[in-house]
């Protein structure tokens, strides 16, 4: 199992999240949970809210910047750094850079 903090970002949004991976193989318990035995999932943890799937599609309808990202953190996992940005508007082609942590731009706090 592995996990990372991630800051996701779209159009007037900010969610901090918690990305774990984990792969039935790690435990029984994932097992007996239903997850197979050689597969890896990316359980999404919105931090304000505590929502969590491991489904991408289990966002819901209309939930356009959980779905994209969560897909995004799939296909990018290796790729990601703990705290790194997963800009939705980047990855769709809507923004020609992707937007900088609020960390970086001195609007989040310490």
């Amino acid at each position: 199992m592995e996990t990372k903090f991630l800051e996701i970002r779209d159009a007037a949004t900010f969610i901090p999240a918690l990305a774990v991976r984990l792969s039935g193989a790690d435990h029984y318990l994932a097992r007996r949970a239903g997850f197979g035995p050689y597969s890896d999932y990316i359980l999404l943890i919105k931090l304000e809210d505590s929502q969590c799937h491991y489904d991408i599609y289990g966002w819901g309808g209309g939930a356009r910047t959980m779905s994209q990202a969560h897909n995004h953190i799939v296909e990018h996992w290796d790729e990601l750094s703990e705290g790194d940005v997963v800009d939705v508007e980047f990855i769709l082609g809507e923004r020609p850079d992707k937007k900088l942590s609020e960390k970086l731009t001195n609007k989040g706090e310490e």
